[in-house]
């Protein structure tokens, strides 16, 4: 028997007995959250690291170390983002992304308009999707009234997060949480069981985010024109000097008088030379490469200026396209790209992807290496040219986002009905208690794909196969959690920091505790680590397990410090110019709010 210590009390040290197993679990925990954190490995890839590890050590049976994987919970998830891609595909969405045109240019009306959209989606649909959508229409809506995205950006994110509060479909800690209650011997929470909690936070959130949150978000530089789509600073991109360019042979310091473009040459690369910081009076020859950092608008000026060309040729395989069949366009990396932790270079982008990488973005840090070495980040903004007929496919396979506001796709009534009335019945089935929620959105899934909204190929890359993974992995490594008593030592040590006060002090702790926990690893990663510490502590109480189920619901859904807690605030980092440091101005206060109207209303439709 080792022993722990937790904290004092007074003069009294709390010291708790751990045994081995639990020791060995928490060791396992500890490092994945690090690596979590870190970031250097995807969170699938560390969850699955962490299951192997508690397999081998023999905290989980190896016959049953995968059975995650066909938790009611993951094949829930899995069903709702295929039923969400239909509605997406039906044009729905799209009909009511264009009732924000008539927010008008007040900044209050923008926000509210955007945040309570993507609050009402992601309360039934998918909140990454209803981002992908959302966001573009975003930009174009503030750079139409003469400001910067960011004042729409964050409201964006963080209403996404709310709305997952709202259904047992909003967001997968509502779908964890249920298989939980059910494990402990109680029935799975319904369909709007999580309203009423979650209408009171969300609509506290929209009125907070509308009148003063967005008041609190870092104002990044305004566009030059109205009619701009989407500015960014700071690119990287690679020039090559031609033998026919008329500044051939001239010096740095000659080619800077000659164009009026505002940039900076990070380097110089001249045969198997590189040269950091090139002198002003170095000769550029043909063949050499420019390192040089710009906006795109003064990345076209420099070339119309210089005759230079991009190091990148506008040939796709064996064919040449001509400037009109190419189009060169603006996207973020999202959370699950494929281009995550790659190069162009390893990926080699242009002969499997068919698209040539222009430039690369990252707000806040200046880009050094060479274009192809860059490892990419979520967030990042690339500048790509390819295809026009094609870009969109590609751009989905890759796993980026336009930034350019697309065409509405208005759809045929008949199928934006038959979308509807799909994921309605599903809906209604699990509310009524017809079928379970797995079973009804599985059948919405293959009601779908029959009726022609959406094609196989599209359904399964709808499934967020990551969080898949993830939840699929951390399933049993939550319930060896469980299993060798090291929830309930967690939990009894919390009930020691709370004083042994009322249930509402432990259920408020619980609440940051998860709050703190999103902030910093998926939420679902949150969901599945706090749920056995809550029931935990509700058992030493002795008090219904529904309230601290409640708590970690509206925890998993809080997180608003940190870029890297939730897809949806990372999609917004590039294209509205945030720093990791700004997402708090805003976070902070509305996670304060959360926990002011929260407490309260859990104890009201959840009393212990």
């Amino acid at each position: 028997m080792a022993a722990m210590i937790f904290g004092m009390k007074g003069d009294e040290i709390l010291v708790f007995g751990m045994t081995g197993d639990q020791a060995v679990i928490f060791a396992i925990l500890l490092l994945a959250l690090i690596f979590f954190v870190w970031g250097r490995w995807r969170y699938d890839l560390v969850s699955l690291l962490a299951l192997l590890a508690a397999t081998i050590v023999g905290l989980v049976p190896p016959d049953q170390a995968f059975l995650g994987f066909g938790h009611p919970a993951v094949i829930t998830v899995a069903a709702v983002l295929v039923a969400s891609r239909g509605l997406l595909n039906s044009g729905v969405v799209d009909v009511m992304a264009g009732w924000l045109s008539r927010a008008g240019n007040s900044p209050t009306r923008q926000v509210a308009s955007i945040t309570g959209l993507v609050t009402i989606l992601s309360g039934f649909m998918n909140n990454v999707g209803a981002m992908a959508l959302l966001l573009p229409v975003s930009v174009r809506m503030a750079l139409r009234s003469g400001r910067p995205p960011s004042i729409l950006l964050l409201p964006l994110a963080f209403g996404a997060h709310l709305g997952g509060l709202l259904t047992l479909i909003g967001t997968p800690p509502n779908i964890i949480i249920s298989t939980f209650r059910v494990q402990n011997g109680g029935e799975p929470f319904g369909m709007f069981d999580f309203t009423p909690v979650g209408l009171g936070v969300s609509i506290a959130g929209l009125i907070f985010i509308s009148l003063i949150g967005w008041r609190l978000t870092p104002k990044r530089k305004s566009p030059s024109s109205k009619e701009e789509l989407f500015k960014i600073e700071n690119y990287l991109t690679e020039l090559r000097v031609p033998e026919e360019a008329k500044l051939a042979g001239r010096t740095l310091q000659e080619v800077r008088e000659a164009s009026k473009a505002e940039f900076q040459v990070l380097g110089l690369l001249s045969g198997e030379t590189r040269l950091a910081s090139p002198s002003i009076f170095h000769p550029l020859m043909p063949g050499d490469i420019l390192l040089v950092e710009s906006d795109a608008d003064d990345l076209k000026t420099f070339l119309d200026d210089t005759g230079f060309e991009l190091a990148e040729a506008k040939t796709l395989g064996e064919e040449v396209l001509s400037s009109e069949e190419m189009e060169v366009t603006e996207v973020v990396v999202k959370t699950e790209s494929i281009l995550i932790g790659r190069t162009a270079r390893s990926l080699n982008m242009r002969w499997r992807y068919g698209v040539n990488l222009v430039g690369v973005a990252r707000h806040g840090v200046q880009l050094q290496e060479r274009l192809g070495r860059v490892r990419f980040q979520a967030g990042d903004v690339l500048l790509l040219q390819g295809p026009r007929e094609h870009l969109p496919e590609i751009l989905n396979t890759m796993g980026c986002l336009p930034l350019a506001e697309r065409g509405l796709r208005l759809g045929h009534p008949r199928r934006i009905i038959l979308s509807v009335a799909i994921f309605g019945s599903a809906i209604l089935t699990v509310a009524f208690g017809l079928l379970p929620v797995q079973i009804a959105f599985v059948g919405a899934s293959v009601m779908m794909v029959m009726a022609g909204l959406l094609n196989l190929r599209e359904a399964y890359e709808s499934i967020d196969w990551p969080v898949i993974i993830l939840l699929g992995a951390m399933i049993p490594v939550s319930q060896a959690l469980e299993s060798t008593g090291g929830a309930g030592l967690i939990a009894s040590a919390m009930l020691h920091w709370s004083g042994g006060y009322s249930p509402v002090v432990p259920l408020a702790l619980v609440l940051l505790v998860t709050m703190f926990l999103s902030d910093l690893v998926n939420n679902a990663a949150a969901a599945v680590l706090m749920a056995p510490i809550a029931i935990g502590i509700a058992s030493f109480m002795n008090v219904s397990i529904d309230p601290f189920l409640m708590a970690v619901v509206v925890g998993a859904s809080s997180a608003f410090l940190t870029p890297i807690g939730h897809q949806s605030n990372a999609m917004v980092m590039g294209p509205g110019g945030y720093r990791f440091g700004d997402y708090w101005r805003m976070g902070l206060p509305l996670e304060i709010v959360v926990v002011i109207v929260s407490v309260p209303l859990i104890t009201i439709f959840w009393p212990f």
